[in-house]
């Protein structure tokens, strides 16, 4: 099988599926649609007990409403919100939140930070792998990443199922993986290098277990060209 069926970042992006896509567009930091509720933890204590200025780096953003919400409350935080499409409905910025439009498949931090968070953002991702291998040296030397990931959304080149081998190679990196929440950690920077190649998308996988259409990211081993 060919992955002539697979799409560039770039045609990516510009897809319905992730253009239109609204999954972390309003959510806050606390209650029934929250970060603390998705994540089974609650980024505001967390960071509050870190140092005078704690970092966070919230990828695939959305409105932005969790990093606002951290803002007032904790005002000599550095903030950092990055999303495709940004801030539908524009609102004042707070000066230690930094909101940046641009593609995570090809942003990248000038600093580092206490806690990086992608709240069901790696759907619409199409090198996944890729971006967690690049946001694990974002860290600072204790910090913290976690992730949504679904496993069933890794493929081979032809189309098979690669989740099991992304976890294994996942966690011999050091992240750890629920597989009932569907989320991944990591403690601590590191230089991670994954066994894949990536070859392309498929915004056209369907639902995944949110019940949204998400994207299918392709890959052979390392090393592994795409064929025509």
């Amino acid at each position: 099988m060919t992955t002539s069926h697979l799409v560039s970042a770039t045609e990516l992006e510009r897809s319905s599926v992730v253009a239109n896509n609204a999954m972390n567009r309003e959510r806050g930091l606390a209650g029934v649609n929250s970060y603390a509720r998705e994540l089974g933890f609650d980024p505001l204590a967390y960071l509050a007990e870190r140092a005078a200025a704690p970092s966070w780096l919230d990828l695939c953003c959305g409105e932005g409403r969790a990093l606002h919400q951290a803002a007032s409350a904790l005002p000599a935080a550095v903030l950092t919100g990055v999303d495709l499409v940004g801030p539908l409905a524009p609102v004042p910025t707070p000066p230690t939140l930094e909101r940046v439009t641009a593609s995570v498949s090809h942003w990248a931090p000038k600093r580092t930070y206490d806690l990086i968070t992608c709240v069901h953002g790696l759907h619409y991702v199409g090198d996944q792998l890729g971006l967690l291998a690049r946001a694990a040296s974002w860290l600072t030397p204790d910090g913290l990443l976690l992730a949504h990931f679904d496993p069933d959304s890794i493929r081979w080149a032809d189309g098979s199922p690669a989740g099991r081998a992304a976890v294994t190679a996942l966690r011999t990196a050091g992240f750890r993986y629920s597989a009932r929440h569907h989320r991944l950690t990591l403690q601590g920077a590191r230089s991670i290098r994954l066994p894949f190649h990536y070859l392309g998308a498929d915004p056209a996988a369907g639902p995944n277990y949110t019940g949204q259409p998400a994207v299918a990211s392709h890959y052979g081993p390392a090393g592994v060209a795409a064929s025509d």
